[in-house]
């Protein structure tokens, strides 16, 4: 190749434009790509709390392990999976999940048979749980076409846990361009007062479980409603909608606000809006556009996605990306993702809800994706946080709060803490803890 430099040798190229796959990355749930280094340059040293070298398999166990602390799982049922798995083995990862999914929810099914409404309704969160957790996988294994069968089967469990729940959640259909996205509205309470809202954004790739795990219980348990919704890119919009992933997300919160002020239960002048991942981008953007929201949280604060998806580009890719080669591009990153299964699995989940399938499409998308040109007009207070080895978005966080000139507060998530890495995913209580605080000190003004 005419473009390599006479000092990096074929194989070395393709090599570095594999790393280049795994490192871009659109956010959502972070891989735990900070242990995967130093797992690297430590040989066969883990770190502590690591479970897997591979990076997917690492940060997808440690989501789902995160979660039990709002009863979505139990701990020793994730030790017995992860017993099950091969590190870098993508189907015994998938099988593990996946079958620890379906007993959970044959126990659920016997125990709504009998009416044990309380025991039902937590299997099924299990089940959901761990269904979820498994598409992680797929896109590595020989038969990625399970993905859409095996999201209907994680559908069902949630919804089925849903329809069991005390505070009632209810699914809602808010109106959106001609059609409709769905969404989950969490009751605090049945109390007849309007009450403060939390609009939950979930990421590139969460699902309605994360939220009620990232925020939904916390919420209620603190006197706040809290919405969730499925926008383009998102759940069933993705799988059964084929909407995909926009820019300018003011142009899908909007609609969500204008439907959240017409319940007599929220109080219109109380709502806040919170980000996860990815949500770290679509929250900002988003107000800077829509002014009826009273407060913001971004976690993590984001500033540019299309970095996130460059940073690790040999420039010869970065120039081909700049020039609009987009054959070259997709040829030589097709190439060179030969040399990393895991990078190219990795690359083919974080495009699909993007709605392309060229390298070359999917980081061009990714590149519109930044607050540059609109952070200074948000106006509501925002909350950026800032955890201690974020993967996805390093320095971003900082970026963003320094651009803003609302009033802001930024607050560093630690490994003393427990609570560092993406999302503060080990953490989830304490992750609330601080949220929630600043929103009530925040909206009570």
């Amino acid at each position: 190749m005419n473009d390599i430099s006479p000092h990096m040798t074929r194989r070395r190229f393709f090599g570095t434009v594999a790393v280049a796959g795994a490192g871009a990355v659109a956010g959502g749930v972070a891989t735990g790509e900070y242990f995967h280094s130093k797992a690297v340059k430590q040989s066969s040293k883990f770190l502590s709390g690591q479970i897997f070298a591979n990076p997917t398999f690492d940060f997808t166990t440690r989501i789902t392990l995160g979660s039990a602390y709002y009863g979505c799982a139990n701990p020793g049922k994730i030790f017995a999976i992860t017993s099950k798995i091969k590190d870098g083995d993508y189907e015994s990862a998938y099988r593990a999940f996946l079958d620890a999914g379906t007993e959970a929810k044959g126990w659920a099914d016997e125990a709504a048979s009998k009416n044990h409404q309380v025991s039902a309704r937590e299997a099924y969160l299990w089940a959901g749980n761990f269904i979820y957790a498994s598409l992680y996988f797929l896109d590595g294994t020989s038969d990625p076409g399970r993905m859409l069968p095996t999201w209907k089967e994680y559908e069902d469990c949630w919804t089925r846990a849903a329809a069991l729940s005390p505070p009632t959640i209810e699914r809602v259909e808010i109106p959106y361009e001609g059609t409709t996205l769905t969404g989950w509205f969490f009751h605090a309470s049945d109390a007849k007062e309007p009450q403060p809202l939390v609009i939950l954004n979930n990421g590139s790739d969460g699902s309605e479980l994360d939220m009620l795990v990232m925020g939904g219980i916390a919420g209620m348990a603190r006197g706040y409603h809290c919405l969730t919704f499925n926008g383009p890119g998102q759940g069933d919009a993705l799988w059964l909608k084929k909407m995909y992933f926009r820019p300018d997300w003011d142009k899908v919160v909007t609609p969500v606000v204008d439907y959240a002020v017409k319940r007599p239960e929220v109080d219109a002048k109380r709502i806040a809006l919170v980000g996860i991942s990815q949500g770290g981008y679509w929250v900002p953007q988003a107000l800077a556009f829509e002014h009826r929201i009273a407060a913001g949280v971004a976690d993590p604060g984001v500033w540019d996605v299309g970095r996130a998806w460059t940073a690790r580009l040999p420039k010869s890719m970065k120039k081909l990306l700049e020039s609009g080669e987009k054959e070259k591009f997709d040829k030589d990153m097709a190439v060179g993702l030969r040399f990393s299964h895991p990078a190219k699995a990795y690359l083919a989940f974080r495009m699909r809800p993007y709605g392309v399938t060229s390298y070359y499409d999917a980081f061009r998308a990714a590149q519109k994706y930044n607050m540059k040109d609109v952070a200074g007009q948000i106006q509501c207070p925002m909350l950026i946080t800032n955890p201690e080895a974020e993967a996805f978005f390093p320095g971003q966080p900082k970026e963003l709060y320094d651009m803003l000139r609302c009033p802001k507060t930024l607050i560093d998530f630690t490994a003393e803490q427990g609570a560092q890495l993406h999302c503060e995913s080990n953490s989830p209580g304490y992750r609330d803890f601080r949220i929630y605080d600043w929103l009530d000190e925040t909206l009570s003004r």
